[in-house]
């Protein structure tokens, strides 16, 4: 039970910024390094809240088969000069029982750069490899973006595979509403 509520109280850590002390072991990186990795070109890097409708919400679920937690999400904006050079999504989510935090990192088309795992509490043999979060690269949201399609399930970890696979099912899926909003 202790562990659970460090767990937990690590990943809130990640995503708000906050120092993580050394009992939360498994955070690999915190959310400043991470934004700096996802966009080392940028000059400018803003968060942008959605606030989604009732009828946004239902399209995202459509699209990724992920019903958003929350109508508030947030995506960084890498820019250079002004011009956008990608998104980022920060997702939290639980595996099994512990949480995961992941980055989604989308090209300004939608497709997806790369996603990374930021912080893990379940088990080590638990965690996807990177070899396996290589399968993202170059995907853009499909039907068949997802385990057992594009993507190759992890035997002994199939929570996990499934669970990243959701956050960027929804961080693409986020990301087509925010830029069909925007060029209305």
């Amino acid at each position: 039970m202790k562990f659970k509520i460090l767990s937990k109280l690590c990943a809130i850590a990640l995503l708000t910024g906050i120092l993580i002390s050394p009992v939360c072991a498994r955070v690999y990186m915190q959310k400043e390094e991470a934004l700096k990795q996802a966009f080392p070109a940028a000059d400018n890097i803003d968060a942008v809240n959605l606030y989604l409708s009732e009828k946004e919400i239902e399209q995202v679920y459509h699209a990724s088969g992920v019903r958003p937690d929350s109508a508030l999400y947030t995506f960084y904006v890498g820019s250079k000069n002004g011009s956008v050079t990608g998104y980022a999504a920060i997702e939290a989510a639980t595996v099994r029982t512990l949480p995961e935090t992941v980055i989604v990192v989308l090209e300004p088309d939608g497709s997806i750069r790369y996603a990374e795992i930021l912080a893990f509490f379940e088990p080590a043999e638990y965690k996807p490899s990177e070899r396996w979060m290589d399968q993202f690269p170059g995907a853009v949201l499909s039907p068949q973006l997802r385990v057992g399609g594009e993507i190759h399930g992890i035997t002994g970890a199939t929570l996990s595979a499934h669970a990243i696979t959701r956050q960027v099912r929804k961080s693409a899926a986020m990301l087509k509403i925010y830029l069909e909003g925007n060029n209305q």
